[in-house]
């Protein structure tokens, strides 16, 4: 996350990005403040004002906790953002980090810890689906992520930060 805050356009919107209460949280210990956005739980608005952010020149980091939130913004992610490429001269970047939810050392459900990817891998058309398995692949993801055309979703395994 350091190196995406140093970019001038970048800005980071969810929930606890200003105030502990997820396990993304402390991965924006160096991320100034005045970069964060701290939203409620309103999901589908949350990437509907991302994309809006984006349309207008910035580089919004939406992040989603886990898969579970993702869902329901699904409808702006696969009806706006994805298909505004497809309908005119377009190309929003949202970097969307979403989370599968750990099963160790307490498993909260199957609500907290779904994984989606392959399913949307099939759904999105223009927003590209990179899964982060192991640390060494973090930066170059997200390098990659900041440094391409379009959108992308990035997937991490929270359990990797429970070490």
């Amino acid at each position: 996350m350091t190196m995406l805050a140093e970019h001038p356009r970048t800005v980071f919107v969810g929930q606890s990005m200003r105030f502990k209460g997820q396990t993304m949280f402390p991965t924006f210990h160096a991320v100034p403040m005045d970069k964060r956005i701290e939203l409620p739980v309103v999901e589908d608005f949350q990437m509907g004002f991302c994309t809006g952010l984006a349309l207008e020149g910035f580089i919004p980091v939406s992040v989603y906790p886990r898969w579970d939130f993702l869902i329901l913004a699904a409808n702006q992610l696969v009806n706006h953002l994805d298909k505004l490429p497809l309908m005119g001269d377009f190309r929003p970047k949202v970097i969307i980090r979403v989370g599968i939810g750990p099963k160790v050392p307490l498993d909260p459900g199957p609500q907290h810890t779904q994984d989606h990817t392959a399913a949307f891998r099939l759904i999105l058309k223009t927003v590209e689906v990179l899964e982060i398995r192991t640390a060494k692949e973090v930066l170059p993801c997200y390098e990659y992520a900041l440094a391409c055309r379009g959108s992308s979703l990035v997937i991490e395994h929270l359990e990797k930060y429970l070490a």
